[in-house]
């Protein structure tokens, strides 16, 4: 069989890795799993995978430390977690830890393999049209790979960071609106995607704080506005 993709899959809960397991598989797609956070890690030193699953809740390591050990190691990989606790403070951790997207437990199965097609094909995706880097401030930013290059440093940027500052650039200097920003990047509108919103919003702060001329403002009750100060052009011709 060709596999679509390479999976981690963390889970102490044997049953549901054994079905969740199973689905992948019939599904396409290569699944190594383990047990404990401990494990995972040395699971991802020896192999190279598309994508991680993490349960929150597991032995000697959560995954809330797991996440964060991994974006250390490698900012790009999207990180899923799926945990039964289900509340706004978790989930906005769980982020904040390095995060992509959140499932809480029971869940669909067809819900999961669908977030996963959307993690790899954005992954995987290329603009046809216009790969070149793009210019942002003092910025290069390498949208293709997602990188943010300035200087001798580089930033590697996770694939929702990567989407929600080229959906800002394409549209720099205008007010976009939260549902529009929601729409195009996650797919839906709900409570939760809205707060989601919020954190990816913080992670770009931080990467873009050290050009201090280029601002992500926030537009009261409205969305946000990418700006760049004067004197910097914003090239962005997708």
């Amino acid at each position: 069989m060709e596999y679509k993709a390479k999976i981690l899959y963390v889970e102490d809960d044997l049953a549901l890795s054994f079905v969740t397991r199973d689905n992948l598989m019939i599904k396409g797609y290569s699944v190594d799993f383990c047990e404990d956070g401990i494990l995972a890690l040395e699971m991802l030193r020896n192999a190279t995978y598309d994508l991680c699953i993490l349960d929150v809740m597991l032995p000697h390591m959560d995954g809330f430390t797991l996440a964060a050990r991994i974006r250390e190691k490698n900012p790009g990989i999207p990180i899923l977690f799926l945990t039964a606790r289900a509340s706004m403070e978790d989930r906005i951790t769980g982020l904040r830890t390095g995060g992509d997207d959140y499932i809480t437990k029971p869940f669909n199965m067809e819900e999961l393999v669908l977030k996963i097609e959307v993690f790899l094909k954005r992954k995987n995706i290329v603009s046809r049209e216009n790969t070149a880097p793009l210019s942002l401030g003092l910025f290069e930013f390498d949208h293709e790979n997602r990188q943010l290059n300035t200087g001798g440093e580089s930033h590697l940027l996770t694939l929702k960071e990567k989407d929600l500052l080229l959906f800002l650039l394409e549209n720099s200097g205008k007010i976009v609106r939260r549902e529009e920003i929601l729409r195009n990047v996650w797919g839906n509108e709900d409570f939760f995607v809205s707060r989601t919103l919020d954190v990816f919003i913080s992670r770009l702060r931080k990467i873009l704080k050290e050009d201090p001329r280029i601002r992500i403002e926030n537009i009261h009750n409205t969305g946000y506005r990418l700006k760049i100060g004067a004197g910097e052009q914003t090239q962005c011709d997708l």
